[in-house]
């Protein structure tokens, strides 16, 4: 329904513009409908006319239905993909667009640029088979708005024509571009200073995965620099991923940790709950007993008022009862001191098991703090090893730029000398061949120099490549200590966990064993309970003192908190020891730059003492510039020549190449390869 609704709206808006809507257009949205589910629209190899550009164009400024585009080989002129273009601009729908084999040119790139500032849905974009390269003032355009673009991650920009300026336009935008991952840009005529432009934009780019090359007159040395690089940035993102899986599971497990230490507070303090509460019910039956004995005293009272006849007869069952009394005393005394030693024991015990759990939580604290610490010090010196190979790059490729533009220097002056000296070489051979010479000497000085700097930075390249080799092996080693010591301290969480359920059921064991204790006491001792009073008094000063242990412990805990904070400062404080070394490193380099300025200010020398030379024949060769006008005329004439010559062998193979790769896109073979 929403294709059919797609396919009126189209003929709708032809109608109310004037022209007529295209057959082949309307045949293939027919198509589309009776695929169901179809969000692709595909005109691929269907020729568009202006105005249904311009139709189709406005219907995709508020289209919802299409996420991915097929405009391939459609013959688009540049107004027509202006329009569907613009008409992109204001779609948040649209990820993949595939304009391939279009030809498009200045308009076309201004367009895509405003498209790439303005567009934020589109992930894919392919521009295969263009000629977006020729204009240099479009493509920086189509450039300002990729640099400008947050959204785009594939671009495929292969035979476009694009020469060394275009790549510097590109090596621009991707240093302000962090989206972009994947860039092909085979089969253009980048070359040397290209490459060496992409290059350096790599050194600031790190979201950039894929840089496909091939098929542009680039050398292998730089080639294998952007492999270096892209692998450098996989590295970096699969480092950096690592990093946050181990800090989260740290953190998990210090939470977990906490959580227990939680737990176990809670127990701790429902235990001494459960002994208040049976000390109060204690109490509560001691003074029940303790009326009940008041009532049989009373009683007993009454009997000795009417038995008072009897006393004599009773008298020796007194003196009995009293030895008995004596007895019953020295058992509750001795009850009294077996209770006292029982109490202090177990508030030893108390004791000695908080020691325990403090000590134990210390050590897991100092446990996670040394983890904390290792962790910090991984990453630093990853930062340490990213920052250097940083910085060795950068000299490196300033060295190479320097030896690569005073060789390209040297040469086009020696050919410039040598051309001027054949011209010369009939008439003033003596002069001539004196100046050869000369210039000959210096030649192979400046070239003996440039081996000889050229040898000095190859072996320090060898040595920071044997640096990082051992910087590596280095934190291979610190990983497996850290999992050592990772192992080490969750066999004694398990441990612990163990000993403490252990602790716990022989405390439960022996708390009953003086529960039946207790019991049988108390049914011995109903007519102490004044006594039994005290022994409650005293356990209540014993419970303040447990709560003033519960205090101390806190301010221990507030103290380890404080000696944290205290190694967090000296850490800061390594830290700023570290930048200080990274300052005098750039000192050196800095040095080193300037023993590179002298070099130069050596070669501007030699160049003024070359024009001092050309302008003491400057004299000479005045007579002789009649001669040589008439010459660069003859020259002229023959390289105008030369270059319609080149322009004919251009063409010559252009349509050899379009003939052979018409052949083998019509070949079986070439159904079954990948076009490139």
């Amino acid at each position: 329904m929403a294709m059919e609704e797609f396919r009126r709206a189209y003929a709708c808006l032809c109608k109310e513009s004037g022209a007529e809507p295209q057959e082949t257009v309307l045949q293939q949205l027919h198509e589309l409908r009776e695929v169901p589910g179809q969000s692709r629209l595909d005109f691929a190899t269907q020729s568009l006319s202006l105005d249904t550009c311009r139709v189709v164009g406005k219907l995709l400024q508020d289209e919802v239905l299409f996420t991915e585009i097929m405009l391939s080989d459609c013959m688009l002129s540049e107004e027509g993909a202006k329009h569907l273009l613009n008409g992109l601009c204001s779609n948040n729908v649209v990820k993949s667009l595939d304009l391939k084999g279009n030809n498009l040119r200045a308009l076309g790139a201004e367009a895509l640029g405003k498209l790439l500032r303005q567009n934020k849905s589109i992930r894919s974009l392919t521009l295969e088979w263009n000629s977006l390269g020729m204009w240099e003032e479009g493509f920086s355009l189509f450039c300002q708005g990729l640099g400008a673009n947050r959204f785009l991650q594939c671009l495929d920009l292969r035979n476009n024509q694009i020469n060394h300026q275009g790549a510097g336009e590109l090596a621009m935008a991707l240093k302000c571009n962090s989206s972009l991952q994947d860039l092909d840009l085979r089969w253009n005529n980048i070359g040397l200073l290209g490459g060496r432009a992409l290059l350096s934009c790599l050194h600031s780019n790190k979201t950039l995965r894929k840089l496909e090359l091939a098929g542009n007159n680039i050398p292998s040395d730089i080639l294998k620099a952007v492999e270096q690089a892209m692998d450098h940035n996989q590295d970096r993102l699969t480092i950096l991923t690592e990093n946050h899986s181990r800090t989260r599971v740290l953190s998990q497990e210090v939470l977990n940790l906490k959580e227990e230490k939680a737990k176990q507070f809670l127990d701790l303090m429902d235990t001494i709950d459960k002994q208040r509460e049976e000390i109060t019910r204690s109490s509560r039956t001691s003074a029940a007993r303790v009326g009940q004995l008041q009532e049989v005293l009373n009683e007993r009272q009454s009997v000795m008022n009417s038995l008072k006849a009897k006393l004599q007869m009773t008298e020796a069952a007194l003196a009995l009862s009293e030895q008995k009394v004596q007895n019953l005393g020295e058992l509750l005394t001795a009850t009294k001191q077996e209770q006292a030693s029982m109490a202090d024991y177990q508030l030893k015990e108390l004791q000695q098991q908080k020691q325990e759990a403090a000590d134990r939580e210390t050590k897991l604290l100092r446990d996670l703090s040394a983890a904390n610490e290792k962790n910090l010090l991984l990453r630093n010196q990853v930062d340490e090893l990213e920052r250097r190979c940083k910085a060795q790059q950068d000299q490196l490729f300033q060295a190479k730029q320097d030896l690569t533009n005073t060789t390209a220097e040297l040469k086009l002056r020696a050919r410039q000398a040598e051309e001027h000296l054949e011209m010369e070489k009939k008439r003033f051979k003596q002069g001539l061949e004196d100046m050869e010479s000369l210039r000959l000497r210096e030649v192979d000085h400046m070239a003996h120099h440039m081996e000889a700097s050229e040898r000095s930075l190859q072996e320090r390249i060898q040595r920071l490549e044997a640096i990082r080799i051992g910087l590596e092996e280095e934190l291979s080693g610190v990983k497996a200590a850290a999992l050592a010591e990772r192992g080490q301290a969750e066999e004694e969480l398990i441990k612990f966990r163990t000993q403490s359920r252990l602790e716990e059921q022989q405390r439960l064991e022996h708390l009953e064993e003086k529960l039946r204790l207790m019991t049988q006491s108390r049914d011995e001792a109903q007519n102490y309970c004044l006594q039994q009073k005290q022994a409650v008094g005293e356990a209540q000063a014993r419970v303040s003192q447990l709560s003033l242990q519960t205090e101390g412990l806190k301010r221990r805990i507030e103290e380890l908190q404080q000696d944290l904070s205290g190694k967090e400062q000296e850490k800061v404080a390594e830290v700023n020891k570290v930048r200080v070394e990274l300052l005098e490193q750039i000192g050196h380099l800095q040095a080193e730059r300037v023993a590179q300025e002298g070099l130069r200010e050596k070669i501007a020398t030699l160049e003024r003492q070359l024009k001092v030379l050309s302008n003491n024949h400057r004299d000479a060769l005045l007579d002789k510039e009649g001669e040589i006008s008439t010459l660069w005329e003859k020259l002229r004439m023959k390289e105008a020549e030369i270059s319609r010559m080149r322009e004919e062998e251009a063409q010559r193979a252009s349509f050899l190449q379009n003939a052979v790769m018409a052949y083998v896109q019509g070949s079986p073979l070439g159904a079954l390869s990948p076009r490139k």
